[in-house]
């Protein structure tokens, strides 16, 4: 499954990319958002327990973020739940009177019979771009809100 969401944003990237890189306050700022945890990693990577809700339905997952601002770029790779193995990219990209935000998901669900099917018709819109999309939005009130 491989997707790509935009978002318009009329902020510049460099307010835009602290909200989106600390993750560690989304739940304070990002409705959907139950919790963001730090988690040790043998590795000394930014590892993190997450949990949201898509709708009434919780959903939880582990990832690794990797903020990469000389890039303009955050990645993050999935190391527990059912996304385990996604790679996402989150990137910014200056336009006339703003910035393109876009997120990138790349995840192949290996499951034997129905991998395929549960990631491109359930996993991926029902929850995955569901989540992102309303984050995105969220991202971008927050971003346009405050003074240039």
């Amino acid at each position: 499954m491989k997707s790509t969401l935009h978002e318009m944003m009329r902020a510049p990237w460099e307010r835009i990319f602290p909200l989106a890189a600390d993750i560690e306050r989304w739940p304070e700022i990002l409705p959907h958002y139950r919790y963001v945890r730090p988690v040790a990693d043998s590795d000394g990577e930014r590892r993190f327990a997450m949990g949201a809700r898509r709708g009434p339905i919780p959903v939880k997952w582990e990832a690794i973020i990797r903020p990469l601002r000389e890039q303009r770029m955050i990645e993050f790779v999935h190391t527990g739940g059912v996304t385990r193995g996604m790679w996402v990219a989150w990137r910014f990209e200056p336009i006339d009177g703003g910035t393109d935000v876009s997120i990138e998901h790349r995840l192949d669900l290996r499951w034997p019979v129905i991998g395929e099917f549960a990631a491109h018709r359930v996993i991926g819109p029902q929850f995955i771009e569901a989540i992102a999309g309303r984050t995105l939005r969220r991202i971008r009130e927050i971003a346009e809100g405050q003074p240039t």
